[in-house]
């Protein structure tokens, strides 16, 4: 449509310009354009004259029922029937197809409980790879995990202090406490580590030891409890909706590669300064930070640098993406700006996604100390809640409902929610839309014979088939933007115009049935594909 018009200006003016349509309230029309404000400076002519003459061609073409001009030159689009129902099956156009991307979808650290925060970051990238799957780019799901270090030695001083030299003692803790039960030792061991002076050298040592484990004991705490933390975070990251993973990337892979990038870059990229290597982010936007410790220890920034060269070996993406909290935005351009300089094969592959801060309405989620409410604590009080209004607490009714609760904020909000709000079936919400869905697939079970695709569009139908036909816009801007509020949003409008239509106009033994049904198949279809897309599940009943 707005190449059509493209044409009829470079007919009629002979100029080459992008027209940019809009979306009016319904009363003014189907679309609307400023198109002739933008050309009236190039052609000397008030915009209203050119909106006038435009519109006079735009009548001739037989996509438009009516076209009209507004103000000082806006031109109002009415679509014809048939195309303003051809919108409701347009799909989304692709424009990454043939790309490579890889994005983690999970980076909770081992050692440590999983927290609400870590959820989030996962659903997110979650969604976001499904976003770019839907703009045809060939998506690879990763994890990378912090395997090594000093939260390695907070958590092992605990842990060993609680086997005694026996590490059969840890067989005696059932499996749904081991997550809260990592969490304590986690916690116990920050703890020491800022009040003791003795344990935090203890600590210290122990997270040296955890990039090459020498003693028999520790070999043997270390690699039950990390196969406990792979096994809890796969666990949480299914019941959360996510898709698989096909590979996951330790921070003890990537230490060595990347402490040999940095040294290879001295004095080009990185500064010795008293023994450590530093990079001079303020330069790039960043802040100054270490890659290598001064007792030659890799430290984040140079296991990042190792990251970059282990996710390029086994993908060779195009692009690859990391979502992380705000307060890492500033942490990654200094780490970014080192590894194209770096590595300048890799220039503009890395994309960090800066998130918000997740709240309970009485305050922040989790803490650096270890205090932090866990992600099971969570599920167990979605599910009380969905009790509470007499549903069914369903593993994919929780999910849908926390992981809308995350997508329905703009990236770099913070996200607050209420738990009950939360899982409400009349607000904007997960839970709504699910049932949305299952109601309308009630009706449709209740419909005798086939159902038929509209053909004509009766005057009570516009409103209805005019937001349907806007899901593929929807989609195309959230898939630009990597922005999957935009969905959300969309899908919330629809459901909310929908039951406009459905309290005035009777589906079930009406005149009209079949047609109507028409609408509710393409409704339910719709809010299918879009909650597919958030990966909610869209519930045949509810």
């Amino acid at each position: 449509m707005d190449t059509k018009i493209a044409r009829i200006i470079h007919d009629e003016f002979g100029i080459e310009t992008d027209v940019q349509l809009s979306r009016p309230e319904p009363q003014f029309g189907d679309y609307a354009t400023n198109v002739a404000l933008q050309l009236a400076g190039s052609l000397g002519k008030p915009p209203r004259e050119i909106a006038e003459q435009l519109a006079e061609k735009l009548r001739q073409v037989d996509d438009f029922a009516e076209v009209t001009v507004a103000g000082p030159g806006f031109i109002n689009l009415h679509l014809s029937d048939t195309n303003l129902l051809a919108l409701t099956h347009q799909k989304p156009r692709p424009k990454k197809s043939g790309q490579t991307t890889v994005i983690e979808t999970n980076n909770p650290n081992p050692f440590k409980a999983m927290h609400i925060g870590h959820a989030f970051n996962a659903v997110l990238g979650d969604t976001i790879a499904n976003l770019l799957a839907v703009d045809g780019a060939q998506v690879h799901r990763v994890s990378y995990h912090g395997d090594v270090g000093l939260h390695v030695g907070k958590s092992m001083r605990s842990l060993l202090h609680y086997v005694d030299g026996n590490a059969d003692k840890l067989n005696e803790i059932p499996e749904a406490e081991r997550n809260t039960f990592m969490s304590r030792m986690y916690s116990e061991g920050s703890l020491a580590y800022k009040e003791d002076e003795g344990a935090k050298t203890e600590i210290d040592g122990l997270a040296r030891e955890s990039f090459s484990p020498q003693s028999e004991i520790y070999k043997q705490v270390y690699t039950i409890c990390k196969t406990w933390s792979f096994e809890q975070i796969d666990q949480i990251v299914a019941l959360l909706g996510n898709q698989p993973i096909e590979r996951r990337f330790l921070e003890s892979e990537a230490d060595a590669i990347g402490v040999r990038t940095v040294k290879a870059n001295v004095p080009a990229v990185f500064k010795e300064s008293n023994g450590a290597l530093i990079f001079e982010g303020s330069k790039y936007g960043s802040f100054d930070n270490a890659f290598v410790a001064g007792n030659g220890r890799g430290l984040y920034g140079a296991r990042d640098l190792g990251l970059m060269q282990l996710k390029n070996d086994a993908f060779h993406a195009e692009k690859s993406y990391i979502a992380t909290a705000e307060e890492q935005r500033d942490y990654f351009k200094g780490v970014i700006a080192a590894a194209e300089l770096c590595l300048p094969e890799l220039k503009g592959v890395t994309v960090n996604i800066s998130t918000g801060t997740v709240k309970l309405s009485t305050g922040k989620m989790s803490s650096r100390d270890g205090d932090v409410i866990e992600i099971a604590w969570l599920f167990d009080q979605f599910k009380d809640a969905i009790r509470a209004r007499d549903g069914e607490p369903t593993d994919e009714i929780v999910a849908g409902a926390l992981r809308y609760q995350f997508l329905r904020v703009k990236i770099g909000s913070d996200v607050v929610f209420d738990i009950n709000e939360a899982v409400s079936l009349t607000g904007n919400t997960g839970s709504y839309l699910q049932y949305a869905h299952a109601r309308a697939r009630r009706i449709l079970e209740k419909i005798s014979g086939p159902i038929e695709t509209p053909k004509v569009i009766n005057s009570e139908d516009r409103a209805l088939v005019r937001k349907l036909g806007e899901y593929h816009e929807v989609v195309e801007t959230a898939v630009s933007s990597l922005e999957p509020h935009h969905v959300c949003n969309y899908l919330f409008e629809l459901a909310q115009e929908f039951n406009r239509y459905y309290e005035k106009n009777h589906v079930l033994g009406s005149d009209h049935e079949q047609h109507r049904a028409g609408l509710v198949a393409l409704y339910a279809d719709t809010l299918k594909a879009g909650l597919s897309i958030l990966g909610i599940v869209a519930p045949e009943k509810m």
